[in-house]
């Protein structure tokens, strides 16, 4: 017997069981398969010494997931200079506990912190289909879809208030500056470009002139932060959001950002130039999914040390 148009039954058959395969293999052990990518940045002004700079990202806190807790807690044994937060810790109304309680031994080394939208907003059902529909229509997020309707509120205050608490610095449009020993940091952050929260020009101005190093942070990496940061000189900016593509295909690489960069800047180290300025950009892949779509493939789940070295090295 032949299924219709002439297929063989075993070859429909085989399809199936491969596709099966695929999703067990990108639910059931890549998307908890966490690693630590390592990056070196000459950023730094001459003669400063090396930083080390743990990022994690789009942590996307659901209730029992226990393994993720337990990498999370083990980063704090890297003992970074400090981390940066860069947003979507969670996945789950319920999981701000067991979120505090994952990156409790992380908010023991000082650090700096931006929201995305899933700080704010609850998870929602949605056809992973729309991303590649989006990107043709050139929308995403509220830039350019309608706005969302009856969206579920997380607590995010209590994030907030956990982090500030821990001595964490909170970049929502602003500036900051962290004292390291000898050192003076300085950061500008922004609320969450995804949503429409962001507000570069209460930041605007460029590198603070008095600080040893200044340095930008945002969730989702949309060009026109990207344009605003390096126009405004800053040597490197920190993001998130874009999952590195989550569902990638191997030797070929990313299909969607979910935000308007381009798929050759997803994640890892890159550069963003404009107006004869030029910053090194990092995204993070992120060590989450949304609870609804709890699958990776040829991307796996992540956090970065970043080593900041001084420019003649």
């Amino acid at each position: 017997m032949r299924a219709r148009y002439g297929v063989p039954l075993k070859v429909t058959a085989g399809i199936a069981a491969v596709g099966a395969a695929g999703v067990a293999y990108a639910a059931g052990f890549e998307a908890r398969s966490f690693r630590l990518r390592r990056v070196t940045v000459p950023v730094l002004p001459r003669g400063m010494r090396p930083l080390r700079v743990l990022q994690v990202s789009d942590i996307h806190m659901v209730s029992g997931q226990h393994k993720k807790r337990a990498w999370l807690h083990s980063l704090a044994g890297l003992r970074p200079d400090f981390v940066v937060n860069t947003g979507d810790n969670l996945s789950d109304t319920e999981g701000i506990p067991e979120l505090l309680d994952a990156l409790g031994p992380l908010m023991s080394f000082p650090g700096v912190y931006v929201f995305g939208s899933n700080d704010y907003y609850g998870p929602r059902l949605r056809n992973p289909a729309l991303y590649l529909l989006e990107k043709a229509q050139g929308r995403h997020g509220l830039n350019g879809n309608k706005p969302v309707v009856g969206a579920v509120h997380n607590r995010w205050e209590e994030i907030r208030d956990a982090f500030d608490a821990a001595g964490w610095l909170n970049l929502t449009n602003t500036r900051a500056r962290l004292k390291l020993q000898d050192l003076e940091l300085a950061f500008t952050g922004l609320d969450d470009p995804h949503i429409k929260r962001d507000r570069y020009e209460q930041v605007a101005g460029g590198p603070e002139p008095d600080a040893d190093f200044s340095m930008a942070v945002v969730h989702a990496p949309y060009l026109r932060t990207l344009e605003s940061f390096t126009a405004d000189g800053y040597p490197l900016i920190l993001a998130g959001h874009t999952h590195g593509g989550q569902l990638c295909i191997p030797f070929y690489g990313a299909l969607v950002t979910n935000c308007d960069l381009d798929t050759g800047r997803v994640k890892g180290l890159s550069t963003h130039e404009t107006g004869g300025q030029r910053s090194y950009l990092h995204v993070s892949a992120g060590c989450g999914t949304n609870r609804y779509t709890p699958v990776r493939f040829a991307c796996p789940p992540e956090a970065t040390l970043l080593t900041l070295t001084p420019q003649d090295q």
